[in-house]
């Protein structure tokens, strides 16, 4: 069972980030968290990268169709015109956005923002993803969340890419990837090699 941590005592703002891979329930966790801001009357906003149009343009929607309005944006410094009378700000597929996004969570925290962040921590091909490795390293809190490998049954940390795409940002779901374990994911990139 996941305990959230104790903010008491806290002067600023902090980062939290939530990652894992796919199916792991990140955006989940993240809907979880800024819900329960918005009942203890806290002001919300959520933030999503624009090209992320999967399920909808403006909700951030986890893969179990819960969902929560956001604002899309093209840059992470958008970010900034958004929250002047906010208390958290969420952040989802943070792995989307350009290297700036450090610096805007970072900045958000000094000005007393809870921010919360939801990303992928690696890429298909296993790497750190993006913005992603750095938010872990300022963060003050971390969760990693993790999927169940539909081959072994073990805990799943990769994102496994069913399709033969190269590009690192490729947009799909279930007909493109899948959550694996270590050994399942190296056992299926061995297999795509020698196929090749």
């Amino acid at each position: 069972m996941f305990l959230e941590p104790s903010f008491r005592g806290q002067r600023s703002g902090w980062i939290e980030v939530i990652c894992g891979s796919m199916f792991s329930g990140k955006t989940e966790e993240l809907i979880r968290r800024l819900k329960r801001a918005k009942f203890a009357n806290q002001k919300v906003e959520i933030f999503k990268p624009k090209k992320d149009t999967r399920y909808d343009d403006t909700q951030v929607v986890s893969h179990d169709e819960n969902s929560i309005l956001s604002i899309p944006v093209e840059k992470s410094t958008e970010i900034y015109t958004h929250i002047k009378e906010i208390d958290v700000v969420g952040i989802d597929e943070a792995q989307f956005f350009d290297a700036e996004l450090v610096e805007v969570c970072q900045r958000l925290a000094i000005k007393g923002k809870r921010v919360i962040i939801a990303g992928l921590d690696m890429d298909f091909r296993g790497l750190p993803f993006g913005p992603m490795p750095s938010l872990l390293a300022v963060a003050e809190y971390i969760t990693k969340v993790h999927a169940i490998c539909p081959h072994c049954g073990n805990l799943a940390t990769h994102s496994y890419r069913l399709s033969e795409e190269e590009a690192t940002v490729v947009l799909g779901e279930k007909d493109k990837y899948e959550p694996r374990c270590r050994v399942c994911y190296e056992m299926g990139n061995i297999l795509n090699f020698s196929m090749r």
